[in-house]
């Protein structure tokens, strides 16, 4: 469960990026997080993946409160967390398997668990046939797949996806969206930061809109204001 309550989070240059918001995501949910540039959304990720503590209130994200936890604890928090970027971060010069792999051996986990858990993320995103390849050879898409396979390798309880089909086009965008749809059906809370209002109307699901560092909006009915 992600839960925010009264968070302010001001920057040293006096920026007051969040002015007090209240917001509880349950397990399981899906919900989409939309706004202005600038309105706060890149704050609340940070938040929610402990690289920043608010300035004042309290935020809860599966079991560890971020206003207090300590630096050892974090990384424990952020297998929990998995993270998809618009700009994919990709590793290169390491093939498809080994790109998702290596998000398993930085914690720990013993070579028959990758053996066995790298190929089922692989098929699970559609690219059970490209494991050899290396991101250079893939389309925008299968890169964002291949991003998307990579955050649920470590089985966490939540994603969070930011601007995932900012480099796709339309039809792309459509099928990384009914992926993250799928991912969520199986159990995973899954939090999509996007501006892509037909996207967030297509598939109906709740919708949190924050403006200039204040919630705005919380529907559930997958409709949003142009902003």
């Amino acid at each position: 469960m992600i839960e925010f309550k009264k968070v302010k989070k001001s920057y040293s240059e006096g920026n007051h990026a969040l002015r007090g918001i209240s917001m509880q995501i349950e397990d399981g949910e899906f919900c989409f997080l939309v706004g202005p540039s600038g309105s706060g959304k890149s704050t609340i990720i940070k938040l929610i993946t402990g690289e920043i503590r608010p300035t004042s209130g309290s935020v809860h994200v599966n079991g560890y409160s971020l206003e207090r936890i300590r630096k050892r604890e974090i990384p424990y928090l952020r297998r929990t967390v998995g993270v998809v970027f618009q700009d994919f971060r990709l590793i290169e010069n390491m093939t498809v398997y080994d790109n998702v792999a290596f998000a398993m051996r930085v914690v720990g986990a013993q070579s028959r668990e990758i053996r066995e858990r790298v190929p089922y993320v692989l098929d699970l995103v559609g690219l059970e046939n490209k494991g050899r390849r290396h991101p250079g050879e893939l389309s925008g898409g299968e890169q964002q797949r291949l991003a998307i396979a990579r955050a649920l390798v470590n089985n966490p309880s939540t994603i969070i996806a930011d601007e995932p089909t900012g480099n796709l086009d339309p039809a792309r965008s459509m099928e990384i969206m009914t992926l993250l749809q799928e991912i969520n059906n199986l159990g995973t809370t899954m939090l999509v930061v996007t501006h892509a209002k037909d996207l967030v109307e297509h598939f109906v699901n709740r919708v949190i809109t924050i403006e200039e560092g204040l919630i705005t909006s919380d529907r559930t009915d997958g409709h949003y204001e142009d902003q």
